[in-house]
C-alpha cells in the first residue's frame, strides 16, 4: 500500500474495488441500496459499488445511499461520485416505505455509543429499524452488519468465537445487536428473504479504529491499557469489498460471517511497536484478562481469500497519518471496554 497522505487519497484508497468484488457485481441484477450510508463506513462502501459498476461497464445501475444525512458536504461528496442520496428517516415507517424497489441492500444502520445513557434509543435504532426494513424489503437480499460483539467474550488461549458460538454478550449494546439479528432472522424465515448477518469486527481506517487508537496514547503519552489483551482488525476498503461479495452468499434462514482478521493483534505488542515507529516509549497499564472479545474469522477467508492489505501496512500507514497530521474524527473504538457499557 502506498503511502496515503490526503484525505482524497484514503478516500480513493479505501473505495477500490477488488477482483471479488468486480465479479459479484458481475453476478447480480440491478440497482444496490446502502441504508445508514452516511457513518463511518457508508460513504466509501457506496463509491465501492459505484467504482465497480463503472469498471464492469453497468453504469446504468443505480447506486442508492440513505442517511438523514446531516452533512451537506457528504451529500455533495457522494453526488460528485456517482452517487445517488436519499434523506430518510429509517425510524419512520412512512419514509422507508417511499424508498425505491431494489434488489440489493447493505444495511449499516446502528447506535453504539451513548447507550448507557439512552438504551431505549439504542434498542430503538437497532431492533425497531430492523423490523422496518425487514418488511419493506422482504422481497431483497439484505446484508446486514453486525458485530463480533454479539458473542460473549473468549478465552484468549482459545481460537475466538466462531459463528456458532451463543449470543451471549455482556451490555445492552450488545444485546441490542443479538436482538437486531434476531428481527431480521424472523422476517427472513417469515417471508423467505435472503439474509446475512455481516460481524465485522474493528475496521481501520485511518481517521478512526483500534491501530490510531492505540498510536495516539502512544504518541501523546498517556497510558495503554492492556487489560483487553487482544483484537482482530481489517482494513476498511477489505471489509467493504467483503460485504458486497456477501451479496450472493445471502440466504434464508440467514448464515452469519465473522469478518476480520486471521491474525490476533496483541495490544501490548501493538504499542511496543509504535513506540518504536514513533521514539516513545509505551506507558502500559494493566494485565491481560485471560478472556477478550477475539473472533475466528476462517469461514470468511475460505470464501474470500485473505484481505489485500496486511496488518503491518496498516501500522505503517497509521504512524505515517499521524506524524503528518492527518485528520482524525476523534471518535475513540473504545475497544478496551470489557463490561459492554458504551
Amino acid at each position: 500500500m502506498l503511502p496515503i497522505s490526503t484525505i482524497a487519497e484514503l478516500d480513493e484508497a479505501l473505495s477500490r474495488p477488488t477482483p471479488g468484488v468486480l465479479d459479484t457485481l458481475r453476478q447480480l441484477d440491478g440497482d444496490l441500496m446502502i441504508l445508514g450510508a452516511g457513518g463511518k463506513m457508508g460513504p466509501t462502501l457506496a463509491r465501492m459499488v459505484r467504482r465497480g459498476l463503472d469498471e464492469i461497464g453497468q453504469t446504468q445501475r443505480r447506486v442508492i445511499a440513505v442517511s438523514r444525512f446531516s452533512s451537506a458536504s457528504a451529500v455533495q461528496s457522494l453526488h460528485q461520485h456517482g452517487v445517488e442520496t436519499i434523506a430518510c428517516d429509517l425510524m419512520d415507517r412512512a419514509s422507508v416505505n417511499a424508498l425505491p424497489d431494489v434488489p440489493n441492500v447493505i444495511f449499516m444502520a446502528g447506535q453504539k455509543f451513548g447507550t448507557s445513557d439512552a438504551p431505549e434509543l439504542t434498542w430503538a435504532m437497532n431492533t425497531l429499524v430492523p423490523a422496518i426494513v425487514a418488511e419493506r424489503f422482504a422481497k431483497s437480499r439484505i446484508v446486514v452488519f453486525s458485530t463480533g460483539c454479539v458473542y460473549p467474550l473468549m478465552p484468549t488461549d482459545g481460537p475466538g468465537a466462531r459463528e456458532d458460538a451463543p449470543l451471549t454478550p455482556p451490555g445492552e449494546y450488545a444485546n441490542s445487536c443479538v436482538g437486531r439479528e434476531r428481527v431480521f432472522e424472523h422476517f427472513a424465515k417469515q417471508h423467505g428473504t435472503r439474509v446475512l448477518m455481516f460481524r465485522l469486527c474493528y475496521a481501520i481506517d485511518l481517521r478512526y479504529g483500534v491501530l490510531m487508537d492505540v498510536a495516539q496514547k502512544v504518541a501523546s503519552g498517556q497510558p495503554v491499557d492492556v487489560s483487553m489483551g487482544y483484537a482482530n482488525v481489517i482494513w476498511q476498503g477489505d471489509a467493504s469489498a467483503r460485504a458486497i461479495q456477501c451479496l450472493v452468499h445471502t440466504s434464508s434462514p440467514p448464515m452469519a460471517l465473522n469478518v476480520t482478521s486471521l491474525e490476533r493483534v496483541s495490544i501490548r505488542d501493538l504499542a511496543h511497536r509504535f513506540g518504536e515507529k514513533l521514539g516513545r516509549a509505551p506507558i502500559i497499564t494493566g494485565n491481560e484478562n485471560s478472556i477478550a472479545w477475539i473472533w475466528d474469522a476462517g469461514r470468511s477467508y475460505e470464501l474470500f481469500g485473505p484481505p489485500t492489505v496486511s496488518l503491518d501496512e496498516m501500522i505503517d500507514a497509521t504512524v505515517y497519518w499521524l506524524m503528518i497530521g492527518g485528520h482524525t474524527m476523534g471518535k475513540p473504538t473504545h475497544f478496551e471496554v470489557q463490561d459492554g457499557q458504551f
